[in-house]
């Protein structure tokens, strides 16, 4: 029985339920395990393998979720900040959402990873999460995620109404499409640019009205163009200008790893920053500083000054 060809879907899937792309992988093989040392059992005139190995990974995942917190991005745990100089003071206690690196899985769905859309998935219980992703995302039957949970369809189709509901408050999932890539990615190559050339006007006339930016582990965040626009003037004045980026993929949206000049030469790894773009305009910028982000990605501590110029 050769399971690896279902791995990167799984680690997708639970992605989708964790929150985070190190638990996913943890995940993913602890369901590995269960089903090779269950294959004996398996029985294929009930189920596909593929089915099969959804209702362990959804059981995995149920058990690791029981009593946790869910995992949050800073707008959704209170009110934007008004001061752009406020401290920036890491909550490492909270259980941050993660970005999914796109080059790590050859995953079909992408535009279900986006962090908003987990963002406001994440506030559902895990039953509820598991039965919203398998129907909606994964278009399993009713009665296979039935079988898969161990429940009714009808309690199926009352979880997912419940579910979509509970979504629908936070944020309407009917808004986070598969993007247009060439349009989004352009609209953040002229973000990038402006970025390294630390143009803070050009910056804020690429952003919509009320364009959010937000900086897990740090709990504050600000909407509009005219804080996002007026803390950007200060990572330039306290980190100064010169910065190169690294152009990546998380979950669909386009993103960029951030490098500030290096004392000694070279530049240094600050930031990871996943945008959502809506209508070429940046609509949304989550800026990461977690190392486990970094390595995630796979993203170098530092480059030369030689190696940005031949990436260029």
């Amino acid at each position: 029985m050769d399971l690896e060809p279902y791995r990167g879907e799984l680690v997708a899937y639970c992605y989708r339920m964790s929150g985070s792309f190190h638990e996913a992988e943890d995940l993913v093989q602890e369901t590995m395990l269960r089903a090779w040392k269950a294959r004996e059992r398996y029985d294929a005139s009930r189920a596909s393998v593929r089915t099969w190995l959804y209702r362990i990974a959804t059981n995995v995942c149920l058990t690791a979720l029981e009593g946790r917190a869910r995992r949050p991005l800073p707008s959704g745990l209170g009110a934007p900040s008004e001061d752009p100089g406020a401290p920036l003071t890491p909550a490492f206690d909270i259980p941050w959402l993660q970005p999914f690196p796109d080059a790590r899985y050859d995953v079909d769905a992408r535009a279900d990873l986006r962090l908003a859309l987990l963002a406001a998935t994440q506030v559902l219980p895990a039953r509820q999460r598991a039965v919203l992703v398998l129907r909606e995302v994964l278009q399993f039957s009713a009665a296979e995620v039935a079988e898969q949970l161990g429940t009714t369809i009808a309690a199926v189709n009352s979880a997912l109404q419940r579910a979509r509901a509970a979504v629908a408050e936070v944020g309407d999932p009917g808004g986070i499409g598969e993007p247009d890539d060439a349009g989004a990615r352009e609209a953040v190559r002229r973000y990038a640019r402006a970025f390294e050339a630390a143009d803070v006007p050009a910056l804020v006339r690429l952003l919509t009205d009320d364009a959010v930016l937000e900086m897990p582990p740090v709990p504050l965040w600000y909407r509009g163009r005219r804080d996002y626009g007026r803390f950007m003037e200060r990572v330039f004045q306290t980190r100064g200008t010169g910065w190169t980026v690294r152009h990546l993929g998380a979950g669909g949206e386009p993103a960029f790893a951030a490098y500030a000049p290096a004392a000694g030469g070279g530049f240094r790894l600050h930031t990871l920053q996943v945008f959502t773009v809506t209508g070429g305009r940046i609509a949304r910028n989550v800026v990461f500083a977690d190392p486990r982000v970094f390595e995630a990605f796979g993203l170098p501590p530092e480059i030369s000054a030689e190696e940005c110029a031949e990436a260029r």
